[in-house]
């Protein structure tokens, strides 16, 4: 049986370049893999379409708490090697499988994830808040202020609009904190901390640290090729030419800066003294240094 990982995270975190990492360390390509044909990890954990192929039910017919209290039966269906794939495809030794859901129970107390039976354990990607901000207003198409209020709002969902039908079923993010909070501290499945900082600072390092937490054991020489196919700057090179399915519709540049504290020329003192207030204890807990929260006395 192949093992499955959730690749946990907040929008904005570094997932998405995990996976494009890993696609390039399993690919025998001599060139980078593809962006857009990313086969190395299975789709979102909250995508529609392989639940209705799974369940053989229309999900447009059922509310989000129907398909919520069918989602986890589907994960660890999944996780046990039954599902519709093709036998051709490439079977690789770990399901990869991101997931932008928080760690929360159906209204009948089951996870939603399926606990230990929808895989063996999870890797949560985390970033400094302040960059996320930026990162996820543009990424939504909503100013700064927007995107800094929903992340301290525990009832912000994504895929949540009563008035259209979303490829994927609605997830509750909880707020930036709530996220971090609800994997770290459930004892479902083990969980390996991956900060988005560290793996700008040295990737192929954390990259085998990830692997390794997943049962791997990665050559060095396929790291370092890994690493050098999916630089943020190759990644940019592909979306300017091709573009990137993943994108929201009308987003402009999926893979903007990739950068650590770039919040610094793009965030008002008031709106980073306002993060720092909400997120203050999760920041602490996670080693991001704050800076005007401190200096005001605010905890």
């Amino acid at each position: 049986m192949i093992p499955t990982i959730w690749l946990a995270s907040y929008p904005k975190s570094g997932n998405t370049w995990f996976r494009i990492l890993v696609a390039n360390l399993w690919s025998n390509s001599d060139s980078p893999v593809d962006i857009n044909l990313i086969e190395s990890t299975d789709p979102i954990a909250s995508a529609r379409n392989p639940f209705d192929q799974q369940t053989l039910i229309d999900s447009s017919l059922l509310t989000n708490d129907e398909i919520d209290r069918l989602r986890p039966a589907t994960y660890a269906y999944a996780a046990l090697g039954e599902t519709l794939a093709d036998p051709d495809d490439p079977c690789f030794p770990v399901r990869f499988v991101k997931a932008h859901d928080a760690y929360t129970f159906t209204d009948r107390g089951e996870p939603l994830m399926a606990g230990s039976s929808g895989a063996t354990g999870a890797i949560l990607f985390v970033r400094d808040p302040r960059d996320v901000a930026a990162s996820f207003a543009h990424h939504m198409g909503s100013s700064i202020d927007t995107a800094i209020t929903r992340m301290n709002d525990a009832d912000f969902c994504l895929a949540s609009a009563s008035d259209r039908l979303d490829r994927q079923f609605r997830q509750r993010l909880c707020g930036w904190s709530g996220f971090a909070r609800s994997w770290l501290d459930q004892r479902d499945i083990p969980v390996h901390l991956v900060r988005y900082e560290d793996m700008l600072t040295d990737t192929a390092a954390t990259l085998s640290a990830a692997l390794r937490f997943a049962g791997l054991e990665p050559n060095p020489e396929a790291i370092d090729r890994a690493v050098a196919f999916a630089s943020i700057s190759e990644l940019r090179r592909q979306e300017t030419e091709k573009g990137f399915r993943e994108a929201p519709r009308k987003m402009n540049g999926f893979f903007r800066r990739g950068t650590s504290g770039g919040w610094r020329d793009e965030l008002t003192s008031a709106q980073v003294l306002q993060i720092e207030r909400d997120h203050a204890v999760m920041m602490d807990r996670l080693n991001y240094s704050r800076s005007m929260a401190d200096a005001g006395g605010q905890q």
